[in-house]
């Protein structure tokens, strides 16, 4: 194993200003945000919208890597450029999904393990043939207080499943991201989010250290600590960044070099302002992470909607999706809310 290539990589995807676009939506899942927009879900169309993304001039100066699918990794532009090439023309890192999915854990109703370990190391192999230099494993956990939820079986099982793909891609010479995602359903409060998160990460990190992991050379991407969407107090944006960064304090070594966070079913704007409030707290407090954003909706909702699929939008989508992009970029210097004064001054 490579130790000084792997923190190289890692340190790259979380380079200041930049930040990853997750775009490893399956091909049902994709479909479903193409049918959204009256596009129908066909390869054809999936590789239009995915160059769409990808093809967008000057996406590398907000964004260090992209998050890809099997199909993806795979496939060429209408051009026949493979997708991989124009992200590395731009300076975007290839990553790629290598989980199969959260899966019913059994014995335990209500809750999920991602699968995906067996033939793990060979896929490894493969993706790096066709240059990936990242992978993802998305870990979900529901919080249900009424139903005791999650159990603690549910969480460990998790994380040692990220733990054990985690060694296999730092095996391979491939940067793990660890996303062990808390999700926002439910009714829970903020208190609640952070127990149930801090006691997450806790035990993703102990599994981690038990399998050897250099933890130089990987990124995690958490949920944010957030009041469950069903509940009827939200926690400020002043609230949810201080309590995030309270529980990374408690559980993230400092040898991780960055965290990108996930959106997690916010809003646009909300994953913004979020990041934006975290950076500037981080900076007061002199925080050893680099606190960036590992989006899909969030940056790409706007150029989804604005496209519908019409070959004359597919400009106007690009300087959507470069616009997301910018505003995260500046919320991941904390510089966000002072960028949107001087554009409301003008």
């Amino acid at each position: 194993m490579d130790h000084a290539a792997l923190k190289q990589t890692a340190t790259a995807m979380v380079a200041p200003g930049q930040g990853i676009l997750a775009m490893d939506e399956s091909n049902p899942t994709c479909g479903k945000r193409l049918q959204a927009v009256g596009v129908e879900n066909t390869e054809p169309n999936r590789v239009t919208y995915r160059d769409l993304l990808l093809g967008t001039p000057g996406l590398g100066d907000y964004i260090s890597g992209a998050i890809l699918y099997d199909e993806t990794i795979r496939q060429k532009n209408p051009e026949g450029r493979a997708f991989t090439e124009l992200m590395q023309e731009q300076g975007i890192i290839p990553g790629i999904k290598v989980d199969t999915g959260a899966k019913d854990l059994a014995l335990h109703p209500g809750e999920k393990v991602t699968e995906g370990l067996d033939g793990l190391r060979e896929r490894l192999e493969e993706y790096r043939g066709f240059g990936a230099r990242f992978c993802k494993w998305r870990a979900v956990i529901t919080i249900d207080m009424e139903k005791g939820l999650p159990g603690r079986g549910c969480i460990e099982a998790n994380a040692h499943a990220l733990a054990r793909y985690a060694a296999l891609c730092q095996e391979a010479g491939l940067v793990p991201i660890v996303e062990p995602e808390v999700l926002l359903d439910g009714g829970h409060s903020i208190e609640d989010s952070f127990a149930i998160t801090r006691e997450t990460q806790h035990t993703v990190f102990e599994q981690l250290y038990r399998q050897n992991i250099f933890f130089e050379g990987m990124v995690l991407k958490p949920s944010m600590v957030l009041s469950g969407k069903e509940n009827a107090k939200q926690a400020s944006v002043q609230e949810v960044a201080e309590r995030t960064l309270e529980c990374l304090q408690q559980t993230v070594p400092a040898a991780v070099p960055g965290i990108a966070f996930l959106s997690g079913g916010q809003s646009d704007e909300q994953a913004t302002q979020h990041l934006n409030t975290m950076n500037r707290l981080a900076a007061e407090l002199a925080l050893p992470w680099r606190l960036t954003f590992s989006y899909a909706r969030a940056l790409q909702h706007q150029a989804l909607t604005t496209w519908k699929g019409d070959p004359a939008r597919v400009e106007a989508a690009r300087k959507a999706l470069l616009h997301r992009a910018k505003l995260n970029s500046l919320a991941s210097k904390g510089e966000y809310r002072d960028e949107m004064e001087r554009q409301e001054a003008a």
